[in-house]
């Protein structure tokens, strides 16, 4: 009876450990970041990711600002061209294409809002029972396959004037650049797709708007640069930039410094139970603080956003290096301030240009001044899983950053740091 008594009590002090480990690991920082957890078809923000624990926060960038950014830099270039070489074949219709992100991606669709907006392609979207258009929240981000035409019903055509001349607008075509494997924001599948674009309309092609500049930059340097067709893109990337000296007409930095550091300095605050604006809003023991035009807290929703700049052959110098700290906000945290913590990371696409090539050089950057230990686990930008089944035990780590696969996904997650 007394061996049968000491094991029911072992039992019962395991049951009692796993589930402290379960509650502690329920309770650890989660910083959502670069993916909002968000409805993929709606858009809606997932508000029990968003307040996950008293420790969850959302780091990304304002997808809507930099979206019109982007828009209206474009309408700014056109205007100030020369029509007679505009418009490449002289049809009166300034004819652009357009590279897709992601279908589901907040982010994507509001590049693909902004663009059609400023160009005056936008229709309400009749799916979302929209009859006009207010914001950009308003606009069709559907692609359109093609619309040599004129008829696609996703869009319609638009108009601007340059020197003096009036000029149709005309969406000639637009894809999701999904790859076979189902990997989006695909940059072979944008220059496979210029190749396709350009066989079919040839000079027709007056224009070409990408959803980022990973995509941007394979049809620039696949087909673009070569016939003198304006390029544009988004994220600043450094390859990106660089090219506007070689044609590349602009691209949108969202300040991937000020993310970087915003995701890890959220989550250096939580492990530390401090205020969250803590060397954000008010300075740190070290002296880091962020000014407020480079960034906004929306305190209802838990969630930080980048401000975004455009950039463009007036200023691009200033922005070559992509993967420069901010030395406004890089002074060293003391270990006796800030002893070193261990979390884990995940990067939804080892592929994808804008994470590895800048943003995760900037968190690089900023986990050593904020004494983070921080395992880096990439995904193959198709399956959660790839992601999710390596955080084989979350016990091992004091916090996490979360970049997802899909923006849908954010539960899979908080049900691996319940069990």
């Amino acid at each position: 009876m007394k061996k049968f008594l000491s094991l029911v009590l072992a039992a019962l002090m395991l049951l009692s450990i796993v589930s402290a480990i379960a509650e502690a690991n329920d309770q650890k920082p989660v910083i959502w970041y670069n993916r909002q957890p968000s409805n993929s078809t709606t858009g809606e923000l997932d508000m029990d990711a968003l307040t996950f624990n008293g420790k969850t926060y959302y780091v990304g960038f304002d997808a809507k600002q930099g979206a019109e950014l982007q828009g209206q830099m474009i309408v700014d270039y056109l205007q100030a061209q020369d029509p007679a070489t505009l418009d490449r074949n002289g049809d009166g219709i300034i004819g652009y294409v357009l590279c897709i992100g992601d279908v589901g991606h907040n982010d994507s669709i509001a590049r693909t809002r902004g663009a059609r907006k400023a160009l005056g392609t936008a229709i309400p979207d009749a799916d979302q029972g929209k009859t006009e258009i207010a914001t950009i929240d308003d606009v069709d981000s559907a692609p359109i396959g093609t619309n040599t035409d004129g008829s696609a019903t996703h869009v319609q055509d638009g108009a601007i004037e340059i020197g003096g001349q009036s000029f149709i607008v005309r969406e000639l075509a637009s894809q999701e650049m999904k790859n076979g494997s189902g990997a989006t924001w695909d940059a072979p599948t944008a220059g496979n797709a210029i190749v396709a674009w350009s066989g079919a309309f040839g000079d027709e092609i007056d224009l070409v708007v990408s959803n980022n500049d990973g995509m941007g930059m394979a049809v620039f340097n696949g087909w673009a640069k070569e016939n003198g067709v304006p390029t544009f893109g988004y994220d600043a990337n450094s390859d990106a930039v660089a090219a506007i000296a070689d044609g590349y007409c602009g691209t949108i930095s969202q300040n991937a410094d000020v993310q970087a550091y915003l995701t890890l300095r959220t989550l250096r605050n939580a492990l530390d139970d401090a205020d969250i604006m803590v060397g954000i809003a008010t300075p740190d023991a070290a002296g880091n603080v962020l000014s407020d035009d480079l960034y906004y807290y929306d305190e209802e929703t838990r969630c930080f956003y980048a401000l975004n700049g455009a950039v463009t052959a007036a200023n691009y110098e200033a922005f070559l290096d992509a993967t420069a700290p901010n030395p406004a906000f890089s002074f060293q945290l003391s270990e006796e301030d800030a002893p070193t913590k261990k979390v884990w990371l995940s990067v939804y696409n080892a592929a994808d240009n804008f994470l590895n090539a800048t943003y995760v050089p900037q968190l690089e950057n900023y986990q050593a001044i904020l004494n983070l230990d921080v395992e880096y686990v990439k995904g193959d930008g198709q399956t959660e899983g790839n992601l999710i089944d390596r955080l084989g035990n979350p016990s091992e780590y004091d916090g996490f950053a979360i970049n997802m696969v899909k923006t849908d996904n954010a539960a899979s997650y908080m049900a691996k740091l319940m069990q």
